[in-house]
């Protein structure tokens, strides 16, 4: 029996939408912009699976001259079982942002939280500002910005949860007050107490690759129903054939042999989970929809969409320097989706009318 050989490319999908800047993207940002006076230091949160994807080159021309902490959420499911490989990403990434501090975390880990928030209440007390201060935790959509609150507030006064957190993006739509993280009144100590504001997620206005729209989509920075879950299904497939042993196709060996047939490992994983139409017939779409939450929650393999190395970093850098070019490109295909938008919605309702 021959062994089985992975897809080496996963094919360009031009067609793909390249889009998801919705309206309370573009007014979150704009009121971003307006209370940057206000804020000492900004938290931007990103996806430790898509460590380079998922930032928002946005953040870098709004928030620029701002103190800033990069937390890399979700690192259990993207942490391999070789921890040196892991502790070597670490490193390049905190080398790459340096000065900036870098933290990783699950959230479910109480060390890691605690370590974030000794990185603040140290910044707070170096300004000993006895009004206190104020920070604004920000990142793209379903990055885990109000899960951070929430484990940061328990944390730091033990309180319960006070921000909204979800499976989908958009559960935050607007920028709320400020919730306490840091109570020095209570304790004695000096720099005045800390507030943290939560912030709606903010996608990129345009996504220049169609690579970088499907790891977002995959890893739900987009909602479901904008990537056809048979694709994101498919580039998952892609991406889990090519981890090493003793992972890789090992995952889904419970429903099928080793596969680059997304259609074959969807129609098995139906009938072994019971996803199946009138007539027993398996409903491929649902399935796809499954499989996907399934790798979402750490259960068909946890690993990075993005390349960490010093060849990547360094590709990131280079786009970094052109970051101006970039972004202003950005606005314009952004103000551009609004206008399609709009036209869309006026074309209909003047359909409406008309009938």
């Amino acid at each position: 029996m021959a062994s089985f050989i992975p897809r080496a490319i996963f094919p360009t999908l031009d067609s793909l939408p390249r889009s998801y800047y919705l309206g309370h993207h573009a007014a979150g940002l704009a009121k971003m912009r307006t209370l940057l006076s206000q804020i000492d230091l900004v938290i931007e949160c990103r996806d430790y699976r898509i460590p380079l994807t998922s930032r928002n080159p946005m953040f870098e021309d709004v928030l620029e001259g701002r103190e800033r902490i990069v937390v890399y959420t979700k690192k259990d499911l993207g942490s391999s079982d070789n921890r040196d490989e892991d502790t070597k990403r670490h490193q390049m990434l905190r080398q790459f942002y340096h000065p900036s501090p870098v933290c990783f975390s699950d959230f479910k880990s109480q060390a890691d939280v605690r370590r974030i928030l000794d990185i603040i209440r140290t910044r707070s007390a170096a300004r000993n500002n006895l009004t206190g201060s104020h920070c604004m935790v920000v990142g793209m959509p379903n990055v885990g910005k109000s899960t951070l609150l929430n484990a940061l507030r328990a944390a730091g006064v033990r309180k319960g949860k006070v921000a909204h957190t979800g499976a989908q993006p958009g559960v935050t739509r607007k920028i709320g007050t400020g919730v306490k993280i840091v109570d020095n009144t209570a304790t004695g100590e000096g720099g005045g107490d800390v507030y943290l504001l939560d912030t709606p997620g903010v996608f990129i206005p345009y996504v220049p690759s169609a690579t970088a729209m499907l790891k977002l989509a995959l890893s739900g920075s987009v909602k479901d129903t904008v990537i056809p879950a048979f694709t994101l299904a498919d580039y998952l497939l892609y991406n889990i054939n090519l981890q090493p042993p003793p992972h890789g196709s090992e995952v889904y060996a419970d429903y099928h042999p080793p596969t680059n047939s997304i259609s074959e490992l969807l129609n098995a994983m139906a009938r072994k989970i019971g996803r199946l139409q009138k007539g027993g017939e398996p409903d491929l779409d649902a399935t796809a929809i499954w499989m996907v939450q399934r790798w979402r929650n750490g259960h068909l393999g946890r690993f990075l969409l993005d390349d960490v190395s010093e060849e990547a970093l360094e590709a990131h850098r280079r786009e970094d320097g052109e970051k101006p070019s970039s972004v202003n490109q950005a606005r314009k295909a952004g103000k551009e989706v609004v206008r399609q938008r709009a036209k869309a919605r006026s074309k209909k309702a003047g359909g409406i009318g008309e009938g």
